[in-house]
C-alpha cells in the first residue's frame, strides 16, 4: 500500500514491473541455460554413438573385404599353378580369363614372380609415355610395398619350383579402411557446427534478455526519479528542514540517473572516449567506499604510467567495476580487503585491472558458471550483475574479463584487460 502525501507535494507510485520477483526470474534463466546445456551435451552423446558405431561397421566391412580379396588372389594362384602343370595341348584361355578379370575386377594390384624371380605384373598403372626403366623402378616399388603389406601367396610350378604372388589392397579396400576416420572427422565438423549454431542462438536470445530487461528497468526508473528530483526541491523550500539533507538526497538522485543512462546504453553503440584509467577507477572507489560496510577497506595499487589511457565508455566502465567491488562485498559478509591493482605490462598494448578480495572465495565448478546470466549463490538478486560486466567489457570495449584466481575460504581474484592508449595518440576535435 502506498501511503498517501501531503496535497501539493510530489508523489509516485512504482509500476507493477518494478515489484517483480527477481528469485524467480533468475531461477527461470537458470534453468533455460541448463535445459540447453543438457540439449548441447546431449547432440554432442548422440554424435559420439554414431561416430562409434559407423567406426565398428565399417571396419567389419573391411576385414570382409579384404578376407575376399585374399580369396580371389590364392585363387588367381591356384588357376597359374594348374595352368602350368596341365598338359600343353590343352585350352585354358576361358578359365585363365574368368581369374584374371576377378582380380581385375577387384582392382587388386597383383605382381607375379616366377622361379626366376622375373615380375609380371597386374592392375598396376604406369604413368603416361614411362620408359622401361620407369616400368622397372615402379614395380620394384611396388614389391617393397607389397612385401609390407601381405604375406605372398606361393605358386608350386612343378619340379619343385615356386613362384610368387604379391598384392596390395585394393583402391576401394583403402578408401573403406580410411573412411571411419574421414567420417569421423565430419562428424565432428557437423557437431562443431552445431555446437556454434546453437551458441549464436543462445547468445542472441540472451541478448535479448539483458536489452529488454536493461530498457524496461530504465524506463520504469524514470518516474520516481522524476518525482525524487521534485521532492528534492520541496525539502530545500522547507526552511524547517536542514537543507544538507536535500543535498545528500540529490547525490543519490544523480547516481539513479546515472544507472539509468547505464541501462539505457545495454543494446546500442555506447560511446568511447579517451579517458585517463587511474583518474576513473581511482574516483569511483573513493565514491564507492563511503556507501559500502566501514568494515570494508580498499587499497588500489596504481602502477600505470601518467598519461596511460584507454578508450572507455565512463558510465559503463564504471558499472564494471562497481558490480565486482559489490560481490566482492557480499563475498566477505561486509568485512574485508578489497585491493585493486592497476597496471601496463612492457611490451603489451593491454591495460590489467585485478580486484582482489579476502571472502569466501568459490570452487572452479562455480567459477566457470559465474558469468551465466541467473547464476548465483545469493539468495537474492537477478544473476546478471557479472554477465552484463562482461557484456560490457567484452562486446563493447574489446576487452576481457574473467576469474583470474579463486580459493574457497581465501578469496577471488578478478581481472580486466582494455586495450591501452597513450595520451599522445589522442585526435583533436574540430
Amino acid at each position: 500500500m502506498i501511503a498517501e502525501t501531503p496535497k501539493n507535494k510530489p508523489r509516485f507510485r512504482l509500476h507493477p514491473v518494478a515489484l517483480l520477483n527477481s528469485d524467480r526470474l533468475r531461477r527461470s534463466l537458470v534453468e533455460t541455460y541448463e535445459r540447453k546445456g543438457n540439449f548441447k551435451y546431449f547432440i554432442g552423446v548422440v554424435l559420439l554413438i554414431l561416430s562409434i558405431a559407423s567406426l565398428f561397421y565399417t571396419n567389419d566391412l573391411v576385414d570382409k573385404l579384404e578376407e575376399r580379396e585374399e580369396r580371389e588372389v590364392r585363387l588367381y594362384g591356384e588357376g597359374l599353378r594348374y595352368i602350368v602343370n596341365s598338359p600343353d595341348d590343352e585350352n585354358f584361355t576361358v578359365i585363365m580369363g574368368v581369374i584374371q578379370d576377378a582380380v581385375t575386377f577387384y582392382q587388386i594390384p597383383v605382381i607375379y614372380v616366377d622361379e626366376n624371380n622375373f615380375p609380371i605384373h597386374r592392375n598396376i598403372n604406369f604413368p603416361k609415355n614411362a620408359s622401361l626403366r620407369d616400368k622397372e623402378r615402379i614395380i620394384e616399388a611396388q614389391l617393397v610395398k607389397m612385401k609390407s603389406e601381405h604375406i605372398p601367396v606361393p605358386v608350386q610350378i612343378g619340379e619343385g619350383k615356386t613362384g610368387y604372388i604379391y598384392y596390395s589392397n585394393s583402391f576401394l579396400l583403402t578408401q573403406l579402411r580410411y573412411y571411419p576416420f574421414v567420417q569421423l572427422t565430419v562428424m565432428l565438423l557437423i557437431g562443431y557446427l552445431a555446437y556454434l549454431a546453437f551458441s549464436a542462438a543462445r547468445k542472441a536470445e540472451q541478448n535479448r534478455v539483458w536489452v529488454g530487461l536493461a530498457k524496461e528497468t530504465a524506463h520504469q526508473l524514470g518516474t520516481p526519479l522524476s518525482s525524487l528530483m521534485a521532492w528534492v526541491e520541496y525539502f530545500r523550500s522547507d526552511p524547517n528542514i536542514d537543507s544538507s539533507i536535500a543535498d545528500e538526497i540529490e547525490k543519490d538522485v544523480v547516481r539513479l540517473e546515472m544507472i539509468t543512462t547505464r541501462f539505457s546504453n545495454i543494446g546500442s553503440v555506447p560511446t568511447l572516449k579517451q579517458e585517463s584509467v587511474s583518474t576513473i577507477v581511482t574516483s569511483f572507489i573513493t565514491y564507492l567506499q563511503k556507501r559500502v560496510s566501514s568494515k570494508v577497506h580498499f587499497f588500489i595499487h596504481d602502477q600505470l604510467s601518467e598519461g596511460q589511457t584507454a578508450l572507455l565508455n565512463k558510465n559503463l566502465f564504471e558499472w564494471v567495476v562497481e558490480n565486482i567491488c559489490k560481490n566482492a562485498v557480499d563475498a566477505m559478509s561486509g568485512i574485508g580487503e578489497i585491493h585493486v591493482t592497476l597496471q601496463a605490462p612492457p611490451n603489451s598494448k593491454q591495460i590489467l585491472i585485478d580486484i582482489q578480495d579476502t571472502g569466501k572465495g568459490m570452487t572452479k565448478a562455480n567459477a566457470n558458471k559465474i558469468f551465466n546470466p541467473g547464476f548465483s549463490t545469493k539468495k537474492r538478486g537477478w544473476g546478471l550483475g557479472l554477465t552484463l560486466a562482461k557484456r560490457i567489457i567484452e562486446d563493447y570495449h574489446g576487452g576481457k574479463l574473467f576469474v583470474k584466481s579463486s580459493e574457497v575460504g581465501k578469496g577471488t581474484t578478478f581481472r580486466i584487460l582494455i586495450p591501452a592508449k597513450i595520451a599522445e595518440e589522442v585526435i583533436p576535435e574540430d
